[in-house]
């Protein structure tokens, strides 16, 4: 099977942010009981509105998804069938006076009005209550977290509250998901917007939540991503990591070394176009994805995968000579030099820019398949450029391959092996070091499916979508305690991986399992009630124009949706040489 091409992308223009299109009103206070002449008229619409909304929700059959339905698993579930409530066209979103909250409640409206055709107007408060729409209050509740909220749904309507924006912003992905399937379409449609009544309490298991899109192998334009993003923020994701070059490109322009760009962005793998993003390019990216709580981590992949750098500058070179431009997809043969000054240069400038323009604090050098670089020399290079991320006020996180180097404060491990023995990466763990977890043989999303499958990789294992949810982040890597992993990540690496739609074939339906992991409560994990909720998502998928793999493992609800043939055989993996003795091959 080959993955549908979206047909427009609805879902890129509706969840959009707000347009900030908020009806600022007078700060609602309470009246006080006592007051019967004051409070007599607003009390008798009040009540008049609320009998309407009863009596409208007695005629409405059930709501046609559960409470606990939802993508990733909540921590806590009460239903309430008693309690189910009726959106009308009438219905207002009231918020919390505070622009992040504020900006949450735009995005909300802008999610529901297309298929809704309702008006949802926002109206910032001191107090939000439901009122008979939906209320997003932004409490200050230390105990839900960073990112934690609680959702109520009785039949007055909905209450989303959260210490921060970022967990009213994921209360509101949940609230999406309770709804029928028909509001991810991007025109109006006839229906009665009904949402199960009950709780849920719901906070991350882990902080670090996230997917790797490789840029490189093959450029992905500015709208792509951002439809990635989008597809991060509905499943509670919070990081996209960019890798941003490799040997067939430089996908970042830097004002100090233009040439990386213009010269190193222009080829791709096989003979497909090349490209780079301008400044303002990736500061769109940047914002776009901060919008939905998203943190973007750049990778400029350091000593090696740098032919792209060597074409564009040749003094970057072991033997001051310019390669060709690569545009295959072995791995392992390019780096610069460890022993030439005008590197460190080029690295403190690069790594300058680029953490100018990325508000988050982390910046990922790569560090993986060097392999004509020796041990001694490869570690004092990690080390010096550990120390220039260090400079930036920033923290590193590379691929666990610069493990044996010397620890600095707050370093991350990217840990992609597949045996779930690693005693160098415990070592470096037990110096200092924390852990996000992309083990190949479960998180690699550019794995294929089945032997069937027509593009992708198969050097780390098939992986179906029970092979991605079914492990456990913090017990899967001997001699790492858990609390020193941070979370999971899903890597996309996308030599055979050409198009956005066939990025969404590749992520769904595995993109949710990941997430789930990250998300959910060890408590909540199991397959047999993973796959029936997932399945149900297939529906959600067909009306956004999401591509996706219908895997045999899951019951859907309707039938396969055409599929084009496929384009033609499978780039196949052949790899690099191990990067020691016994260790994989080469992960991108």
């Amino acid at each position: 099977m080959t993955p549908t091409p979206a047909t427009g992308h609805p879902a890129a223009d509706h969840i959009a942010a707000g347009d900030g299109t908020s009806a600022r009103a007078d700060a609602e206070t309470a009246v006080p009981a006592d007051d019967a002449v004051q409070a007599a008229g607003r009390t008798a619409g009040e009540l008049a509105s609320a009998a309407e909304r009863e009596a409208a929700a007695l005629l409405a059959p059930p709501a046609p998804v559960r409470l606990g339905e939802v993508v990733p698993a909540p921590e806590r579930v009460e239903p309430d069938a008693a309690a189910d409530y009726l959106l009308a066209a009438d219905a207002v979103i009231r918020v919390s006076a505070d622009p992040a909250a504020v900006a949450v409640a735009g995005h909300l409206a802008t999610l529901l009005r297309p298929a809704t055709g309702y008006p949802l107007p926002v109206t910032d408060t001191a107090t939000p209550v439901p009122a008979g729409g939906i209320a997003l209050d932004l409490t200050g509740d230390a105990a839900l977290g960073a990112e934690g909220y609680r959702l109520d749904i009785t039949t007055d309507g909905v209450r989303i509250a959260a210490g921060t924006a970022a967990g009213l912003f994921h209360g509101v992905q949940t609230l999406r998901q309770l709804l029928p399937a028909a509001v991810e379409r991007a025109t109006p449609v006839a229906a009665r917007w009904v949402l199960p009544g009950g709780s849920i309490l719901d906070r991350p298991r882990y902080p670090h939540r996230g997917v790797m899109l490789d840029v490189a192998r093959h450029f992905f334009g500015v709208t792509d991503v951002l439809r990635v993003i989008d597809h991060l923020a509905r499943y509670k994701l919070n990081r996209l990591h960019l890798h941003l070059t490799d040997d067939q490109g430089w996908r970042i322009a830097i004002d100090s070394w233009p040439r990386l760009a213009t010269v190193g962005g222009a080829g791709a793998v096989g003979d497909a176009p090349g490209g780079y993003y301008s400044r303002a390019d990736y500061q769109r990216i940047v914002a776009y994805a901060a919008d939905r709580h998203i943190t973007v981590i750049p990778e400029v992949d350091l000593p090696g995968h740098t032919n792209a750098a060597l074409v564009a500058y040749p003094e970057l070179a072991p033997d001051r000579v310019a390669p060709p431009p690569y545009a295959g997809t072995e791995v392992g043969f390019s780096y610069v030099d460890p022993a030439n000054e005008r590197t460190y240069d080029f690295v403190t400038d690069v790594l300058g820019e680029i953490a100018a323009l990325t508000p988050g604090r982390w910046l990922h050098i790569g560090g993986d398949e060097a392999f004509k670089v020796p041990a001694e020399v490869y570690a004092g290079f990690v080390e010096r450029v550990q120390r220039i991320v260090a400079e930036l006020d920033r923290d590193v996180i590379g691929w666990h391959q610069i493990a044996p180097a010397a620890h600095v404060d707050r370093r991350v491990l990217q840990w992609w092996g597949t045996t779930g023995e690693d005693p160098v990466t415990a070592e470096a763990v037990r110096r200092g070091a924390r852990l996000v977890l992309s083990p190949g043989n479960h998180a690699y999303l550019d794995m294929k499916y089945a032997p069937d499958t027509p593009i992708g990789h198969d050097w780390a294992g098939l992986i179906d979508v029970r092979r991605a949810y079914d492990w456990d982040p913090a017990s899967h890597l001997t001699g790492v305690p858990a609390e020193a992993v941070l979370g999971v990540e899903a890597p996309l690496w996308t030599e055979s991986v050409t198009t956005l739609a066939e990025i969404e074939f590749m992520l769904f339906p595995r993109l949710p399992a990941i997430a789930e992991l990250g998300w959910s409560p060890r408590s909540t994990h199991g397959w047999v009630s993973f796959r029936e909720r997932l399945a149900g998502h297939g529906p959600r998928w067909d009306t956004a124009g999401i591509a996706y793999h219908r895997s045999p493992e899951l019951p859907w609800p309707q039938p396969a949706t055409p599929i084009p043939a496929p384009r033609g055989p499978a780039v196949s993996r052949s790899g690099g040489p191990p990067a020691r003795p016994g260790a994989t091959p080469g992960r991108g």
